[in-house]
């Protein structure tokens, strides 16, 4: 990345606005991938398993045992691994449906993503909520991409186009259309292994100042 691109060129307190970690990459060994899937998994089920009542209290004592082994090391944002591994599904966050980037460039960002039953919102579509979620972390992708300094979204317009399928692998696109000042208004969309569109967004980010949260 050149100067002109670097954003603490633009914002010497790139660093430091309203007390941002720096997301340096985590490598927590293999256990931590094996954990993601098994919980994924598991939210899956937590949506649409039907047990009888027995299984339901082996289940909960089971989820408290998991709770109780992973408490003592709950850790501030930006310390445990969680959304600082690039290699896995959602770099390793359980907050975002899998996604992998395909494409990180300057003029845009592409994603595969794929979302299952724990996403579902009615009749094994995905709920509409889910999506902003999507698109806001595309657009902040897009604005890392972009190489522009650290932004807040300030408004996001979702406009749903047809059913958005689970366990199907979809292309999400986002990219800058415009910049004016602190203001970068971005688009983004989702596209099914067709090209038909699911949905598209567009928003503005809004570079922080010093001491924004």
């Amino acid at each position: 990345m050149s100067a002109a691109e670097d954003p603490r060129a633009l914002d010497p307190d790139y660093d430091s606005h309203g007390g941002f970690p720096n997301f340096e990459p985590a490598t927590p060994g293999p256990g931590f991938g094996r954990f993601l899937t098994a919980m994924r998994r598991a939210q899956d089920l937590a949506v649409s398993a039907d047990a009888d009542a027995a299984t339901w209290d082996r289940a909960a004592e089971l989820a408290e045992e998991l709770a109780g082994l992973l408490g003592p090391f709950e850790a501030a944002e930006g310390v445990g691994p969680a959304n600082r591994v690039p290699s896995l599904p959602g770099a390793g966050s359980l907050l975002m449906p899998p996604y992998k980037v395909v494409i990180f460039e300057s003029d845009g960002v592409e994603l595969e993503v794929e979302f299952s039953r724990f996403s579902v919102g009615g009749n094994y579509a995905v709920h509409g909520g889910v999506l902003p979620l999507l698109f806001d972390s595309v657009f902040g992708m897009v604005i890392h991409a972009a190489g522009r300094p650290i932004s807040r979204t300030a408004f996001l317009h979702v406009e749903y186009r047809k059913v958005t399928p689970i366990d199907t692998v979809l292309t999400a696109r986002g990219w800058v259309r415009e910049v004016e000042g602190r203001k970068a208004f971005v688009n983004a969309e989702l596209r099914d292994p067709d090209g038909n569109l699911l949905a598209e967004a567009n928003g503005l980010m809004i570079r922080l100042l010093a001491g924004q949260p």
